[in-house]
């Protein structure tokens, strides 16, 4: 089953994007109302990319003379099948490509890519009407979701400059100059933290997903504690990159969610928030707990915990319960400058 949301919109070109067939001469135009389409996904922070069929330097050529070059990523022109443009255009934006929506007037094409990969779901061009309608596209415009698309071009420059460097891994990350802000959530974070636990499968401690109003509620009771991390380097800004719930008692502190965006991946932010957290519970003389449900996706946040110093306790089924081993020491990367909660 594909997943709720749709992260990219790939596009076909010839009668899809534009009217008629780039080969058969100059001069397109772009098909009613596309325009506002594009504009309005890329707002919501909808990723988007091109599969075509068609002469790569002209097709290219021709999204630039139309004004609309820099809204795809990774656009795949070239006379393969549209099935294999569409997995490499997901393994390129390293989403899963059940998160694909694949809009093309060809009912040959759509039925190709429905045949290699039935988790992608299907549009045909002349049913875009109502696409920013579809439940899958609808989401509230946050600040993260409007720069979507600059983070990740902005990932793309630290992949080849992590490609080129040249020296241990530690100094690669020390050369990154990475800023990490872990703060108490403000109705201003909602939105965006919403938006992470419906997106975050990967590197999600137990799968809880929460609305804005849900979130809301917990962020106003007084024994639980919402935190966002927000991360920086010398590229730019990641945006808001992780979530952490905590219910509090008087005797114990357990983190019933901790989930990172995949883009943080290998710069271990996760163990820098844990390291925080067990700090605070030893102040606070408690025990510092954790759930964790195992999927088939979640693993390394598993890893993450163990690497921080939690042990496993006796309770398994249906979520783990973890919890932070007394008396070790919690000290943090030196490569990140960190700005914590007092």
């Amino acid at each position: 089953m594909p997943s709720e949301l749709v992260k990219c919109v790939v596009w076909d070109l010839d009668d899809t994007v534009w009217e008629g067939i780039l080969s058969e001469g100059p001069g397109v135009k772009l098909r009613p109302g596309v325009r506002e389409l594009i504009e309005t996904l890329d707002q919501r922070g909808v990723l988007q990319s091109i599969a075509s069929k068609n002469d790569e330097k002209a097709a290219l050529d021709e999204l630039e003379r139309l004004g609309i070059r820099d809204y795809f990523l990774v656009p795949h022109v070239s006379w393969q099948p549209k099935s294999a443009l569409i997995e490499s255009i997901a393994q390129r934006l390293d989403i899963g490509i059940d998160t694909l929506m694949f809009v093309d007037d060809s009912a040959f094409e759509r039925a190709e890519v429905e045949f290699v990969h039935p988790q992608v779901r299907c549009v045909d061009a002349a049913d875009t009407a109502d696409l920013l309608d579809r439940p899958e596209l609808t989401r509230p415009v946050t600040e993260d979701g409007r720069a979507r698309r600059t983070l990740y071009l902005q990932a793309a420059e630290r992949n080849a400059y992590e490609k080129s460097f040249a020296g241990p891994q530690v100094e690669f990350l020390r050369s990154l100059e990475m800023r990490l802000e872990v703060a108490v959530a403000t109705p201003e974070d909602l939105e965006r933290a919403a938006e992470l636990t419906e997106r975050t499968h990967q590197l999600n401690t137990t799968g809880l997903t929460f609305s804005k109003a849900e979130l809301r509620e917990l962020m106003d009771r007084p024994d639980q504690t919402l935190l966002v991390a927000r991360l920086a380097d010398r590229f730019g800004t990641y945006g808001t990159i992780g979530l952490t719930l905590v219910g509090k008692t008087a005797e114990e502190w357990r983190i019933r969610l901790f989930l990172m965006s995949c883009r943080v991946m290998g710069r271990n932010v996760g163990g820098a928030i844990l390291r925080y957290l067990a700090q605070s519970a030893e102040a606070a003389q408690v025990r510092l707990t954790a759930d964790f449900k195992p999927t088939d996706v979640n693993k390394a946040m598993y890893t993450v915990y163990r690497l921080a110093g939690f042990k496993k306790t006796s309770v398994e089924e249906p979520v783990r319960v973890l919890e932070m081993a007394p008396g070790l020491p919690h000290t943090y990367p030196d490569y990140l400058a960190l700005s914590l909660p007092r």
